[in-house]
């Protein structure tokens, strides 16, 4: 008998090591891990740099609250934020927290402060977190099911679909809040004119843009955050996952005008800005900085979107960088699908009812590749 609510459909698996892009399990089974723990550790388990940041800041010391300055978070605040300035010059300030939808309460919370609004459009399929406000704002409604009333207010409308958002933005609205690939959606991207027409609505109605990266961010689609593909301006973003690679830590993003709706006492988070989680996230940005990382995430895109072509059980694949999404023909085989590939040493996720998801570390090698696609063609074919 487990002690442990039953919320998790958990596989017979119990991960314990983990060295690069492969996993090992208690029975010393070996996975190529094509999920980076669903799109967390982006630069692989044990990436060398994280780990010497984290060994070093365990010797000093692990907890400080909010009450004291942090060194540590103005550095992360300073390298997630140096190359994001609006068009006026206009900074971008962070506050940390634990998690995406941590960081996502924050920018409801500040989005709905900050405008003296409270009507808050998200999409169809989005998926921003399952605490109250962010589970109101995710557009499925298989999330919400027994949980009662949601947050008031809140308005979904189909995604990449321009006329359904000009019926119901308008001047009482706080925040549009986007995914720029919808990834527990199915891994759907939207379409870059829709998501400029969008942003320029927004600004002219005063709405607050904000651009949910917790998967799509930190390096994942091949740029530092997504947005910087679509050439726009969020006026809020999230990130997570990836930021800590493996270390909980979140962070929300805003424009400084912000920073008079978000003064002492409006917003808190007792871990928020852990110092082993910046240590962490220090870390990955200036790994991600490098720049060898998203070289490599546009060669093994290019290599996974090769290899997966002509296959019989694929009827389309999607994404970007390596944010893959493979929709197959038949609905009813992608849980089979997932067991095969695992059986062959091969970790993978679904998104939604008929798509399989890949979200490989950043540092997966071209051989690493070459061995997924060996074990996705032979199931797959």
């Amino acid at each position: 008998m487990s002690h442990l609510f039953p919320n998790y459909s958990r596989l017979p698996i119990d991960i314990q090591q983990g060295n690069g892009s492969y996993v090992v399990d208690s029975q010393g089974n070996q996975y190529l891990d094509l999920t980076s723990g669903i799109g967390v550790v982006n630069l692989g388990y044990g990436h060398p740099k994280v780990q010497a940041a984290l060994m070093t800041q365990a010797e000093q010391i692990w907890h400080v609250p909010n009450l004291y300055d942090s060194q540590l978070q103005e550095e992360v605040a300073q390298k997630l934020t140096q190359n994001q300035k609006s068009a006026s010059d206009e900074p971008y300030l962070a506050y940390f927290c634990n998690s995406g939808a941590e960081a996502n309460e924050a920018a409801l919370k500040l989005a709905r402060k900050a405008t003296g609004r409270s009507k808050v459009i998200s999409f169809e399929q989005s998926f921003h977190g399952r605490t109250f406000g962010a589970m109101s704002l995710t557009g499925q409604s298989s999330i919400h099911d027994g949980f009662g009333p949601l947050v008031p207010e809140m308005v979904y409308v189909p995604f990449n679909d321009l006329e359904a958002l000009q019926a119901v933005l308008d001047e009482q609205t706080a925040a549009v809040f986007l995914e720029l690939i919808q990834g527990e959606g199915g891994v759907i991207p939207a379409e870059v004119a829709w998501v400029q027409a969008v942003a320029a609505l927004c600004q002219e109605l005063g709405v607050l843009l904000v651009v949910d990266e917790i998967q799509t961010g930190m390096g994942r689609t091949g740029t530092l955050f997504a947005f910087e593909g679509y050439g726009i301006e969020p006026d809020l973003f999230t990130v997570a996952k990836g930021l800590g690679n493996g270390i909980p830590v979140g962070a929300m993003l805003g424009k400084s005008h912000l920073q008079t709706a978000f003064g002492p006492g409006s917003h808190g988070s007792t871990f928020g800005g852990n110092k082993l989680a910046m240590a962490a996230a220090s870390a990955v940005c200036s790994v991600l900085q490098e720049g060898d990382i998203q070289v490599n995430v546009h060669l093994r895109q290019q290599q996974f979107l090769d290899g997966l072509q002509g296959l019989s059980k694929v009827q389309a694949i999607r994404g970007k960088g390596l944010m893959i999404g493979i929709e197959l023909a038949d609905s009813e085989s992608l849980q089979s699908v997932l067991t095969q590939l695992r059986n062959q040493g091969l970790l993978a996720l679904k998104a939604g009812t008929k798509v399989l998801r890949l979200l490989p570390p950043l540092t997966i090698s071209q051989e690493e590749t070459t061995a997924a696609l060996a074990i996705l063609q032979a199931v797959l074919a």
